[in-house]
Order: C-alpha cells, then structure tokens, then sequence
C-alpha cells in the first residue's frame, strides 16, 4: 500500500549482481546508447536486482515481478524521478504523468473524470471517422510509410478527442510534426554521456527546442481562446477546465498545459506506434491477420454505423495486447527512492535511482514461452492465466497505472479494425524494420503495399 514500509526479505530469496561490461567513467553508457534493449534484456538472466552505474552514479534494476510490482505499488518510497522524467518533464511538466508523489492524488482526482469508461464509449465514433478518412487516400497498389500514416491518424484523433473539431484540425499538422522531433530529443538528452553535449549550438538543438517552443506556443494559446470563449465544447480540454473539487480546487492554466502535453505525447506516440508494429507483424502472420480480417468484417457490417468499441473484437485486442507484450511503450522506467529503504534484501539510500523494463520482463523465456515469437493466443481465455502476475505491466501497476489504458485500448483495437475490414497491407521487398528505443520502442519508416480487399 502506498507509504508503507517496505519489509526486509528473507535471507537468500533474491540475488542481486552487477552488470556486466562496466567502464572507467562511462560505466554502463556505451550498451545503453548503443543497444539498449538487447542490453536490458540480457540482464534479466544475470540476477532478480542488478546494479548499474551511468554518470558516476549507481543505479538498480528490478528484474523480478515481484521486485518491480513492490516498486509500483510503494510509490510513495519510489517516487517518480530519474533521467528519464527529468528530461520528459522538458516536454510534460508537472503533468500527471510526470509528477511526484505528493501531487499525485490530487491531479489524478480531477483529471480522472475525462478518462471515465462511459466518456471513453462516446470516442470510437471518431476514432473509426478519422481511419476511414485517412484510407480514403489510399490506392489499390500504392505504397505508404504505414508508421507515418498511424502517426497522423491517431495526431488527428487525440487532436479531435481533446479539442472541438474545428480547432483541433488546423493544429494537427504542427503536432504531427514537431512530437516526433521533441521524444527524439528527450530520449538522446537522457542518454547522453555529459548534459554539456546538449548544450552547444547545433542543427539538433535548434530543430528539437523550435519544435518544443513551437508545440508550448499551440497548447497555450488553444487553452487561452478556450478560457476566453467560456463554452463547454464536450471535449477533454473543457473537462480539465472545468473539472472542480468540492471545495473549489481547479487546475491551473499550467498544469492544464502540462497534462495537453502529456496526452498529446501519450494519445499519438503510443497508439500509432502500436498500430504500425500490429501492421508489420501481420503483414508478416497471414493466419492471424485472416482471423483479424474475419472479426472486422463481422463487426463493421453490425457496427459500422455506431462504431462500437473494442468489446466486440476479442481476437484483434489479443493482436493488440500481444503487440503490446513485445514493444511496451514504457520500456524504460525510473523511480527515485524518497527514504532510506531496501529491495530485493539490497540496502537503498534515498535518492538511489531504481527502475524496469517492461520491453525485458516481457520477453523473458522464464515468463513468457518462445518470447520472440508473434503469438496473439496467448491471450486467450485459456491460456492467459499462464502467464505469472506482473509479468505483462506494458501500462505500469498500481495507483500509477496509465490513466488512458482504456483509451490507448479501444483506439488500437478500432483503428485495426477499421483498416483490416477494407484493406490488406504488405511489406514491400525493401521492408526491413528493426525496433528503435526512444521515448518509446519505435520504428523508422514502414514501406508497406496497400490492397483493397473485395
């Protein structure tokens, strides 16, 4: 439970090692820039709590479930912070994805509404509207970047779910744009060897503070009309500017901003990026992509009209949790312990930097049978108690669990569907995709083919 403390284990239940590969200096930093998730992922087999080093610093990582689920469940002695919020906090703020343990419950409270199940419901209407859009510009034969393609759909769909329709479609572009650019920058300042490098002029400073400035600009001044109009357009930002305590309490202009960003960031990277892996893996898997295609046909001739949600295609969101299981977008977590504490019988002064990887605890073979495999039937009724509890976290545990899970949820399951009912997509003979770590395990560009299905 949240501030208790943590007790110590029994003698000998953990084993706690040192990662292998340290350097003078630079301790851990060359595998981390270099290959970081084959990196994390080898370490998984090394010890249930490895020690790192990177700046002069050390650092612990949880590989247990056990260990990692004790640190999402004690938030309040692993509190957010590390290298990877310091630098997200450039984009995110105080947001409630980014903000300590002593905001946490407030903002939660009066963000939680906007993210309520039944306002979810009302969604997959605009989710399906904007993937017909963007297919209608598709031709039999012709070839997309398909990862391109998901980013601008689900840019237009967070853009629509948070701002009035009119608005939001004559900012899209600017964010399609320039998201990309600010994560790039994040991840590599995060990375970085010495935050000295960052600092000097340069053609990736300037492109990655124009697009920041230029992202803070839009946010700032689509809240400040909607201040100044007054009018409850029934989308997520009048939600936050409206949301209330009993006892008056409202977000601040700032931590409105703050929490635009953070579903802005969350809403388009994390959707589009598991949408373009579906698309590639399917391609790829013409058994699962037949049962998938089978599944939209039924739903979008009984639901085409409404577009109901994901309830109804219990096949594609096996799809969409098995792609999730293979590239989380919470790859890498940090946490910063706020008290002297221990984990895994490993004594923790406070301000030790601990964290996980969802992207290696998922594709341990301990946990997870032939790992590297694309195996949506995991998920079956049958066979998803197999897998230990904690194993499968791709959006966190605890009260800090992802506030738009459900969201993320049924726009991947939709915007699947909606494609799959229509069109087949192929890799083309020059398609040769890898995963790239950023703020997310992303991708480059995704030549595929697009055929029309009869």
């Amino acid at each position: 439970m949240p501030g208790t403390e943590t007790t110590a284990a029994p003698a000998g239940r953990w084993s706690v090692a040192s990662a292998p590969g340290r350097l003078p200096l630079l301790g851990h930093l060359v595998p981390m820039r270099r290959r970081p998730l084959e990196f994390l992922t080898s370490l998984q087999y090394e010890a249930d709590l490895v020690r790192l080093e990177m700046k002069g610093q050390p650092l612990y990582m949880a590989c247990h479930p056990e260990l990692i689920d004790q640190i999402l469940k004690e938030p309040r002695t692993f509190d957010r912070g590390g290298p990877f919020y310091e630098k997200t906090q450039l984009l995110m703020g105080n947001s409630l994805g980014n903000c300590p343990y002593a905001d946490h419950r407030r903002q939660r409270r009066l963000v939680q509404p906007s993210f309520r199940r039944e306002r979810i419901a009302s969604y997959p209407e605009v989710m399906r509207e904007e993937v017909e859009a963007e297919t209608a510009r598709w031709r039999p034969g012709g070839t997309i970047d398909a990862n391109a393609r998901m980013h601008a759909i689900t840019a237009r769909i967070g853009a629509r779910v948070l701002l009035s329709t009119d608005i939001g479609t004559d900012h899209v572009e600017q964010i399609v744009r320039c998201l990309p650019v600010v994560l790039k920058g994040i991840y590599r300042r995060m990375v970085a060897p010495i935050d000295l490098l960052h600092q000097l002029p340069g053609p990736e400073r300037r492109a990655f503070e124009g697009a920041l400035e230029e992202l803070r600009v839009l946010i700032d001044t689509v809240i400040k009309d909607y201040r100044a109009a007054g009018t409850d357009h029934g989308d997520l930002l009048s939600g936050l500017l409206g949301a209330r305590y009993d006892d008056g309490d409202r977000l601040s202009d700032q931590e409105i901003h703050d929490q635009v960003m953070n579903f802005l960031t969350a809403a388009t990277e994390t959707t589009a990026t598991a949408l373009a892996w579906a698309l590639q893996l399917l391609g790829r898997e013409p058994e699962h992509e037949r049962r998938l295609q089978e599944e939209a046909d039924a739903w979008a001739s009984r639901a085409w009209p409404k577009g109901h949600g994901r309830e109804d295609l219990p096949h594609t969101g096996r799809v969409i949790t098995e792609v999730l299981r293979m590239y989380p977008p919470g790859w890498f977590v940090t946490r910063v312990v706020s008290r002297d504490t221990e984990l895994g019988g490993q004594p923790l002064a406070a301000g030790t930097v601990v964290f996980y990887s969802s992207y290696a605890l998922q594709r341990n073979r301990s946990l997870f049978p032939d790992p590297e495999r694309f195996d949506p039937d995991r998920w079956t009724p049958e066979r998803s108690g197999e897998v230990p509890r904690g194993a499968m976290i791709p959006f966190g545990s605890g009260s800090r669990k992802c506030i738009g899970d459900d969201y993320a949820m049924a726009e991947t399951s939709v915007a699947l569907a909606t494609i799959a009912a229509r069109w087949r997509l192929r890799p083309t003979s020059t398609t040769d995709v890898h995963p790239t770590p950023r703020a997310l395990v992303g991708m480059g560009p995704l030549p595929m083919v697009t055929e029309p299905r009869a």
